[in-house]
């Protein structure tokens, strides 16, 4: 298995975000890619670092069928533009959110960043926009692996993805790398399918995918009723137009552990196999551990590995998106685990 990394994903190093109303130590840092980092090569994959950027066209042009302009604009422009304001803080961060039914898009800076910014969770300074392009870069060019012949491959993405809606911003998450991987693997197949096991719901994946029939969305995760992203993810959304069946949610309560998370994926994997598959995209969370900071579940390390275990043996090539799971002492040894249990299923 190759893994993917850019080093200028350290770039996005936000120090705080919001929680509970208070500025908060934001676990989103550098040192979550050094811990996956090191775990990789103690499952004994091969980590293949991606040389410095440019302008990737390419790149761009695939996030457009996933995000709009504007919003790619906004995310390319707004800590510049954000700073002109008289007596702006470091960070972008929105103090109004359109509620309801919202027709004007706003011309104003404060106006779009509530637009896009859908919570208080994604703080943006002057490196964020190169660490986040790195970020979907290093999806792609896993997702690129497998379309030119790899079985699996493995993308460690910093900031993480799937809360990003077509035009939203949210929970550490800005530019949508598992729907990137997917689109990637559409120039392919005719069928690509996203199975999420991050701890929290994929809203942002669910969003773009809402009205297809090409890529089929489906996610194991807390209910929203009680846990983030809060308000997405009930059992009963399974997509309109021609996208209705074709994405599956199926929540757990908060608290709960392996045995009722490996049950969850079965049923989720039961519902996938209609569609029939010709690639894979793993959303990989490590955040259902017992010990995460955001904890929700209590997955033991062991879990992850059962899991990894489980998802390889989902006929079609694969690409593994890292998302969530955040520094703790376990973080390492649960991507090991799921690493090495992938290898083995």
């Amino acid at each position: 298995m190759k893994c993917y990394y850019h080093e200028a994903q350290s770039e996005h190093a936000p120090k705080h975000f919001f929680l509970r109303g208070q500025p908060a130590p934001s676990p989103e840092q550098p040192l979550r890619a050094d811990r996956l980092k090191a775990a990789i090569e103690t499952a004994g994959a091969s980590l293949v670092l991606l040389p410095a950027q440019a302008r990737d066209t390419v790149l761009i042009d695939r996030l457009k069928r996933i995000h709009s302009g504007r919003y790619l604009d906004f995310l390319e422009t707004v800590v510049e533009r954000w700073r002109t304001l008289p007596a702006a803080s470091a960070v972008v961060a929105p103090n109004v959110h359109p509620c309801g039914h919202a027709s004007v898009y706003p011309r104003h800076i404060i106006g779009q960043a509530g637009w896009h910014m859908h919570d208080m969770a994604c703080p943006m300074d002057e490196g964020s926009y190169t660490g986040i392009i790195a970020s979907a870069a290093t999806a792609q060019a896993a997702a690129d692996a497998v379309v030119q012949g790899e079985d699996v491959s493995y993308a460690l993405c910093r900031p993480p993805g799937h809360h990003a809606g077509p035009e939203r911003a949210g929970g550490f998450c800005f530019l949508n790398n598992t729907a990137l991987a997917a689109t990637v693997l559409r120039e392919k197949y005719d069928r690509v399918a996203i199975i999420d096991v991050d701890l929290h719901h994929g809203n942002g994946t669910q969003d773009i995918f809402w009205e297809r029939n090409d890529v089929w969305t489906g996610s194991v995760h807390v209910d929203p009723a009680d846990f983030y992203p809060f308000f997405w993810g009930a059992a009963t959304e399974v997509g309109e137009g021609d996208g209705k069946g074709f994405n599956c949610n199926v929540p757990l309560p908060l608290g709960a552990n392996g045995i009722a998370f490996l049950q969850a994926l079965s049923r989720l994997l039961s519902a996938l196999s209609a569609f029939k598959p010709q690639a894979i995209v793993i959303a990989l969370g490590l955040d259902a551990h017992k010990d995460d900071p955001l904890a929700g579940m209590t997955l033991e390390t062991e879990d992850f590995y059962r899991i990894g275990q489980r998802l390889a043996q989902v006929k079609g090539p694969k690409v593994i998106v890292q998302e969530g799971g955040y520094p703790t002492d376990s973080l390492g040894d649960n991507l090991a685990a799921f690493l090495q249990g992938f290898r083995r299923g």
